[in-house]
């Protein structure tokens, strides 16, 4: 198979282009939910884990559960369609377009990516996603203060609640480190794939965690399916950058076996 540099996409196994009207209000409505996995030779990480993932949401927002079999095919035809053994791809779950039918599915294969391993600025921002549990699509709120972020000369927003409690990064899950474990903020948040392999390979704790306790952690990391990064600083407060911590976690993460599609 060939590289190529543009996205396909497919909604049940069909190209989207041509779509059938019926298709149509369903992804205007952003009703829905994902799970996003970077793959290398038709391979992923935590596949299980984005199964189990697909199927729990699938089953709370449309009262139905989503075949695992069925998604491990549309992907790997996506993929075989797309042109890619190597890609990011993400598993959107829609609902059904015809009364009593199953959940639309749509899948997007694009070119691979990777986090850059620099470290890491993340501006605190007053926001928590609602249903924090679902990895949902749709909602103005993430892309907006990611934005903000950005053009504040940061890299990343950092998802906060009431009185500075630290949440997630807008895009990715973050862990605090006090010098023995992982200590996760427990606000409410997304768990991510990568955070779910990594707290079973590395000491892991969970607790409260608010921007006025940041001093008493010497350095931070944040993580989604592209990889792993040190953070340097939130908001006001610097950060150091533990070369140590960052080996052991990108060791640790390099050691979970890649699943086959």
């Amino acid at each position: 198979m060939t590289n190529r540099p543009d996205v396909h996409i497919e909604i049940d196994g069909r190209p989207a282009t041509g779509l059938d009207p019926a298709v149509v209000p369903l992804l205007q409505g952003a009703y829905g939910h994902f799970t996003a996995m970077q793959v290398r030779d038709g391979r992923t990480r935590g596949l299980a884990l984005h199964l189990e993932r697909l199927d729990r949401a699938t089953r709370e927002l449309f009262g139905t559960g989503l075949d695992g079999d069925r998604v491990r095919t549309l992907v790997r035809h996506a993929l075989d369609r797309g042109g890619r053994s190597d890609a990011g791809v993400r598993v959107y779950v829609y609902g059904a377009a015809a009364e009593g039918g199953a959940p639309t599915v749509v899948v997007t294969v694009r070119e691979p990516r990777t986090m850059p391993p620099r470290p890491r600025s993340m501006m605190p921002v007053p926001f928590l996603r609602p249903i924090p549990h679902v990895k949902h699509a749709g909602g103005v709120g993430q892309p907006y203060y990611g934005r903000a972020a950005a053009l504040a000369g940061f890299d990343d927003a950092l998802l906060t609640g009431p009185g500075g409690e630290i949440a997630e990064g807008h895009v990715a899950n973050v862990a605090l480190w006090n010098g023995t474990s992982l200590v996760w903020p427990e606000a409410p948040a997304l768990r991510g794939v990568t955070m779910a392999l990594l707290e079973r390979l590395l000491p892991s704790v969970r607790r409260e965690v608010r921007l006025a306790d940041l001093g008493s952690y010497p350095a931070a990391v944040l993580m989604n399916s592209q990889g792993i990064a040190p953070v340097h600083r939130i908001g006001t407060t610097e950060l150091a950058v533990d070369e140590e911590l960052i080996r052991r976690l990108t060791e640790a993460y390099a050691a979970v076996p890649w699943d086959g599609i």
